[in-house]
Formats: structure tokens, C-alpha cells, sequence
């Protein structure tokens, strides 16, 4: 029954995070809205202090290893550009279904691994993958918004 609630939990999550991108689009976006996200994230990670969510070397290992590779998908499909003085994240019709196939890839994933690996290392586990997917890919804004900035005229100020 867990392994339903939290399938159907990460699919509305993954559906607000489309929504929230989408009207994100619309407004230019600044330091703070790229580089927040990953420290608000990290507070999860106080779930490794419960005996049931810790990660055997191998599980840390596979679970930043598939982040990392899934953040290259975001990375490519996350462009910035300047429209009068302002820096504005561009849409991007694949972003909607990378994203949507991550959240397959990932229920598939749990579904299959729920049988051999307990569930709250697996939920540690998948923390521990979007948290190794975030990280990278606002890395990779941050460069990006940065390179931007310095095409903007030295008049115009970004917080």
C-alpha cells in the first residue's frame, strides 16, 4: 500500500514541477531561484538519521551515478535568454516529456525494485537520485545564468 501512496505522491509532484516550469517561464528568473531549490531539498537528507534510510555504499554509489546521468537530460533542455534586459528561462517542449519520462523511468524502477530492496532504503535511495540530479543541473543553470549576465549592459541590475 506504501509503495501505491508514494507512486501516486511523486506522480502529483512530478506534475506540479511541469506547472510551477511552465509559469516559471513567464517571469524572469534570478540567482536566488536557481540556487535555493537544492539547499531546500538538502533538508531531506535528515532521513538518513533514521536507521531504515540508510544506504549501503553500492546503493549511494547506483543512486548518484543514475542522478547525475538523468540530470544531463535537464541540463541539455534548460537555456536561458535575454529579452529586454532580462534573463528568462526558455520553454522548452522536451523539458515536459524528459520529465515525464523520468517519473515512468522512476515508478518502473520503484515497482520493480520494492520487491528486493526494503522501502525505506529504496525512498532513501530515490532521495538520494534527485537530489544527485538537482545538484548538477543548477550547477549547470548557475554557469549558464552567469555567462548570461555578463551579455547584459553593466547598467542593468539583477538581483
Amino acid at each position: 500500500m506504501s509503495i501505491i501512496f508514494s507512486t501516486v505522491l511523486a506522480t502529483c509532484m512530478a506534475l506540479g514541477v511541469i506547472v510551477v516550469r511552465l509559469k516559471a517561464a513567464k517571469k524572469p528568473t534570478n540567482l536566488k531561484k536557481i540556487i535555493l531549490p537544492p539547499f531546500f531539498m538538502s533538508s531531506g537528507a535528515l532521513m538518513y538519521l533514521v536507521p531504515e534510510f540508510r544506504l549501503t555504499g553500492s546503493e549511494v554509489l547506483e543512486a548518484v551515478c543514475l542522478g547525475v546521468f538523468f540530470s544531463l537530460f535537464l541540463i541539455k533542455t534548460s537555456k536561458f535568454e535575454i529579452v529586454e534586459n532580462e534573463i528568462y528561462l526558455k520553454r522548452s517542449k522536451a523539458f515536459v516529456f524528459i520529465l515525464l519520462g523520468l517519473l515512468v523511468v522512476r515508478i518502473v524502477m520503484k515497482l520493480y525494485l520494492s520487491s528486493s530492496i526494503d522501502v525505506g532504503q529504496l525512498s532513501g535511495m530515490f532521495f538520494l537520485l534527485a537530489f544527485s540530479m538537482i545538484v548538477p543541473w543548477r550547477l549547470a543553470m548557475y554557469k549558464s545564468y552567469q555567462k548570461m549576465r555578463r551579455q547584459l549592459p553593466s547598467n542593468t541590475i539583477i538581483t
